[in-house]
């Protein structure tokens, strides 16, 4: 998944088998570190394994950190099924359930439509004037603009309690 060309589109570029090796233990160290994370998501009767899902601490420093992101990433066959909305919904009830966050952010790069179409169905909203450079890609990389939606536990009744 994580060496796809299609999947890491909106990404600075695929990994290799030990990067993305490293990505897996980082995700473990967060879940150690924190109590949740991004948890690898199956489909019963489809497929064991169809990407990952959940919440994280961005490592970056921005307006709007410290914060925890809702995230997914998923493998290009199972894309357009409604999965990564589905599990992503699942992280935001433990967001703001179990964890009580008072608010959850999620960011992709500008021209990322797919992910910002997600954002949009879970209820997230943007502000232009949150949008950012993303620090760890260069000035003038066609990836740096990034637009940030949020969500806020005291928008949303009880859908994700």
């Amino acid at each position: 998944m994580n060496s796809d060309a299609r999947v890491m589109e909106f990404f600075r570029s695929p990994l290799t088998r030990a990067e993305s090796d490293a990505m897996v233990d980082g995700i473990a160290r967060h879940f150690s570190e924190r109590g949740f994370g991004l948890w690898a998501v199956e489909v019963p009767g489809v497929a064991s394994f169809v990407g990952f899902a959940g919440l994280a601490v961005p490592s970056f420093s921005a307006h709007f950190t410290p914060c925890v992101e809702v995230g997914w990433r998923l493998a290009f066959e199972h894309w357009g099924r409604g999965y990564a909305t589905e599990a992503a919904q699942l992280a935001l009830g433990h967001a703001f359930g179990t964890l009580a966050l008072s608010e959850v952010v999620s960011f992709t790069s500008a021209g990322n439509h797919r992910s910002r179409a997600v954002m949009e169905r879970l209820g997230m909203r943007r502000d232009p004037a949150d949008d950012f450079d993303y620090p760890a890609l260069p000035e003038g990389h066609p990836l740096r603009p990034h637009v940030l939606y949020r969500l806020r536990s005291d928008s949303i009744g009880s859908g994700y309690r």
